[in-house]
């Protein structure tokens, strides 16, 4: 794609502003957030009309939301679906498998955006290095996936905070109107006032996570209040793997295959730190670490939370299959509160659903900024209309927050059970939008790899070179393409339509939008040598020599550096 396309208006180019020298000079003389624009938009002018994203996320701010930023009530909520529907052995393996394709799909993107960490990011980067159209389809895919799922959380949030008496004759709305305006007050100021609360948040997720695997851990070996040694006693009584839609070895596989499913929705938004790769303090340094934590992420909260579950319940129990076919409230359908009420540990449930809450509050905050910075990246595009571009002068779209806050009102709709109807309506176009994100993620991953070769670029001088490449994007591709093909099996025995549209409603959604712009723009599938891998990497190359080395003066800041 030509530079042109990412200039914010026909203005005339400067090509010394547009040089690496003119870059670097602009970076000295205006700073680093007016150089960023400059090179980006190809004139200063531009740049000083309309702002740009300020570098206001620290170390520890990418860090800990790499480790913990949108986890919401899926790890604590939707993981008991899955599992009294496969069983123990099933949900392990399923979080595990799709563990490593995301992981995979990770140090692709982590590739990229450290070669040119840009605000949004992946439409960035489909728009640059495969296709414009394919850059508009994934980037409002990903606007209106953040939007609905800002709503589902904040829903979810809502809910949650009745699973104690004193809130349950309050009603919802008042709920959702208090969580709406936090968490826009939290993105609208700065950026850095964003970073403190997600890692506040995060904080709390990961503690509990892991408070909770020791938990498990002591309970297993029979260190609980009753003192019995559970081991692994629920594999063997009801059994390690549940028959789902059929009987024998294809009704356990066909269980298995369905917590690949649940296990893709879990791990949605785990892209978010390349997003935020466009407002980190050295990005060229705090993205690679980020992207290398993600590993720890699924390791110890996903792999072993679902271990530490398929220890401590059998997936028959009652109690949890109760509270989810009564859709109960808040942490009453958590298997973790289940296992604690089982060990007879009775202050830890409410602890728990409060964690559940600051978590869904959490995810809500999460998916405000990105989906802020989606709808940003797609201005940037030439994609969206040109007043998104505006920041505030501490580096805040704010046009692009208030747009996509505007649609957490729909949350309003689950207060009434007519409009609840539409509400989950809504929800369903967005079941598969993680996939599609993450299947072009992994196609301009092979693109950009392609074009690097053939503009002679030596990945031996990338900053961060992910190993096994083109090979690892591919896997993760085929992967995630394999689950969205078949992620609606269970709709045909027998065949169902309301459960064939959810299933599968999203996959003509994204090639209608690709459809729309290839028609209207006329784009072309680009060829390695066409991709634009350049533009904006002047400033950002001249701004890393700005950026202070930290040396830890200590025992405890060298281990706080490798930590943060």
């Amino acid at each position: 794609m030509e530079k042109e396309a990412y200039n914010v208006a026909p203005l005339e180019k400067h090509s010394d502003e547009s040089s690496p020298n003119g870059a670097a000079r602009i970076v000295e003389e205006k700073g680093i957030q007016l150089g960023e624009a400059a090179d980006l938009y190809g004139d200063l002018q531009a740049a000083e009309e309309y702002g740009y994203v300020q570098r206001g996320l620290k170390s520890r701010h990418i860090q800990f939301i790499a480790l913990g930023g949108t986890i919401g009530t899926g790890l604590f909520l939707g993981i008991g679906r899955a599992f009294t529907q496969a069983g123990p052995l099933s949900i392990l393996l399923g979080y595990t498998f799709t563990g490593v394709a995301v992981y995979a799909m990770m140090m692709s993107l982590g590739e990229m955006a450290t070669w040119l960490p840009l605000p949004g990011a992946i439409p960035q980067f489909c728009a640059r290095y495969v296709d414009g159209a394919m850059g508009f389809a994934v980037g409002w895919n990903n606007w209106y996936n953040s939007a609905i799922t800002l709503c589902a959380e904040i829903s979810a949030a809502s809910v949650v905070i009745q699973f104690w008496n004193g809130a349950q004759d309050i009603n919802v709305a008042a709920w959702i109107s208090l969580i709406i305006v936090l968490v826009i007050c939290l993105n609208i100021f700065a950026v850095a006032i964003y970073g403190e609360a997600e890692f506040c948040f995060a904080s709390i997720k990961i503690i509990t996570i892991v408070g909770l695997i020791i938990f498990a851990f002591i309970i297993d070996l029979g260190g609980g209040p009753t003192r019995d040694r559970l081991g692994f006693r629920y594999w063997n009584n009801p059994g390690a793997m549940k028959a789902y839609k059929g009987t024998g070895s294809a009704g356990r596989f066909l269980g298995l295959f369905s917590t690949l499913v649940n296990a893709a929705f879990s791990y949605g938004g785990v892209e978010m730190v390349a997003v935020a790769a466009g407002e980190a303090e050295n990005p060229r340094y705090n993205i690679p670490k980020a992207v290398r934590r993600v590993f720890w992420r699924i390791l110890f909260f996903y792999v072993l939370g679902s271990l530490a579950i398929g220890v401590l319940i059998p997936y028959n129990e009652p109690r949890l299959l109760g509270a989810i076919k009564d859709g109960a409230p808040g942490g009453a359908a958590s298997p973790w509160v289940i296992a604690v009420y089982r060990a007879g540990v009775p202050v830890l449930p409410s602890i728990i659903n409060a964690v559940i809450l600051t978590s869904a509050t959490s995810s809500a905050n999460a998916f405000l900024f990105t989906g802020s910075r989606y709808l940003y990246a797609l201005a940037q595009n030439g994609q969206a209309p040109r007043f998104l571009l505006k920041c505030s002068k501490r580096g805040v779209p704010y046009y692009c927050i208030a747009v996509t806050a505007s649609i957490s009102l729909l949350t309003y709709m689950s207060c009434s059970s007519g409009a609840n109807v539409v509400f989950e309506w809504f929800q369903n176009l967005v079941t598969i939008a993680n996939l599609f994100t993450w299947m072009s993620v992994s196609i301009a991953y092979i693109k950009f790899h392609a074009a690097l070769k053939a503009q002679n670029v030596d990945r031996s001088t990338l900053v961060f070179r992910s190993p096994f490449q083109p090979y690892t994007a591919w896997f993760s591709l085929f992967f995630f393409a394999m689950i969205t093909f078949f992620n609606g099996f269970y709709v045909f025995g027998p065949f169902d339509v309301n459960s064939f549209v959810t299933a599968y409603v999203g996959i003509p959604i994204y090639f209608a939008l690709y459809a729309f712009w290839k028609i209207f723009k006329r784009t072309k599938w680009l060829s390695p040598e066409e991709a634009d891998i350049f533009t904006g990497k002047a400033a950002l190359d001249a701004a890393d020599a700005h950026w202070p080395v930290r040396v830890p003066r200590n025992t405890v800041e060298r281990i706080w550096f490798w930590i943060a």
